[in-house]
């Protein structure tokens, strides 16, 4: 499900559950897992990457609609505690979006530091809201972070999704480059960013990632009951149930 590559004192964890990388409870469980040992063997930054053609799909929603309520509030608390492991993460990190970063892909990217995204037609966006499903705020803060309040707002509302050209244009991601490149301008960037004196650079980098540490230092204080059940919601029961199936019938 992952492949760790050590980059000197950069590890990358690179995406490798076919045929979209979709976010499984064993997947989520996994990234956050490596991410910990990252740190804990003493990396000095971290690489998340997809393969060619696919960051991540997002949250594997067929697999999510055969859980129960229980067992859909265990996978939204593991998909918060990933995001939590980020947010608070004290290495700086860089998403390597090496495709289509839809929904909860996306989501990961915005707990990074940096994001590069291959240019080409590849899409990344919040779509929740087409799919029927809610951003709560503490993931509306990371896109806000990012784009600014108006814009995140615009994005968010109507669920888009957007080219990597749009991306840059409004700061979604921070990099574009050739498919090939972009783990390679990844490791770059994190490599120039680590050769700063390493005191001045995290405690600054901590003061600057305060408010988004905050909001996610206690994963049990995390709207989880709230997001469980809009995910139960007839509405977006019935919207998701019809996305899979329409998925089949293509494959």
């Amino acid at each position: 499900m992952l492949n760790l590559i050590k980059h000197d004192a950069i590890a990358e964890i690179q995406l490798a559950r076919p045929p979209v990388n979709a976010l499984n409870l064993e997947l989520l469980r996994s990234l956050r897992e490596s991410v910990g040992d990252a740190v804990r063997d003493g990396a000095r930054g971290i690489v998340l990457s997809g393969v060619p053609g696919m960051f991540s799909a997002g949250v594997d929603v067929p697999a999510l609609l055969l859980r129960d309520r229980a067992g859909v509030r265990e996978f939204w608390r593991e998909f918060f505690a990933l995001c939590s492991t980020l947010a608070c993460a004290p290495v700086p990190l860089v998403a390597a979006i090496t495709g289509h970063s839809p929904a909860g892909g996306a989501v990961l990217a915005l707990f990074c530091d940096y994001r590069v995204m291959a240019q080409g037609p590849y899409k990344i966006g919040l779509n929740e809201v087409q799919v029927g499903l809610i951003v709560p705020d503490c993931i509306q803060l990371a896109l806000r972070r990012v784009v600014g309040a108006y814009r995140a707002e615009r994005l968010l509302v109507a669920g888009a999704m957007i080219d990597a050209e749009q991306a840059l244009a409004c700061g979604f991601v921070d990099e574009t480059t050739g498919i090939e490149q972009v783990t390679t301008r990844a490791l770059h960037w994190l490599g120039e960013l680590l050769a700063r004196p390493s005191y001045a650079m995290l405690t600054t980098r901590a003061l600057a990632r305060a408010d988004l540490i905050a909001a996610w230092a206690n994963v049990d204080a995390l709207p989880l009951d709230d997001i469980t059940e809009a995910f139960l919601h007839p509405q977006a029961q019935a919207t998701l149930q019809a996305l899979v199936a329409r998925l089949k019938s293509k494959g």
